[in-house]
């Protein structure tokens, strides 16, 4: 039997910000609040009209997660809560964002 593979929980987002071209901070259902790079990402295949940081700063949050309604393109939200988690926002930085 092969070993049990832990999951990541799933939280969803519940806003998001655009900070920077390719930089958005998201906020999760549990009160997480961090910041999450793009800046590296290929944006290949389904992703490819994000390489414009206009159309990428067109990010909204519906269903739990990020979207780009106007692409028909979403993110799962479990790989951004992970990332979220080790970019977190300290408190005093949340309330004045």
């Amino acid at each position: 039997m092969a070993p049990m593979v832990a999951l990541p929980p799933l939280v969803h987002v519940t806003h998001v910000e655009v900070i920077s071209e390719y930089q958005l901070r998201l906020t999760f259902e549990d009160g997480i609040v961090g910041d999450v790079s793009f800046t590296d990402r290929e944006w290949d295949g389904v992703f490819e009209p994000l390489r414009d940081p206009q159309r990428f700063a067109h990010v909204c949050v519906e269903g739990g997660t990020i979207v780009w309604p106007n692409d028909g393109l979403d993110m799962a939200p479990e790989p951004l809560y992970q990332e979220a988690l080790k970019h977190q926002v300290p408190q005093a930085v949340r309330m004045t964002a």
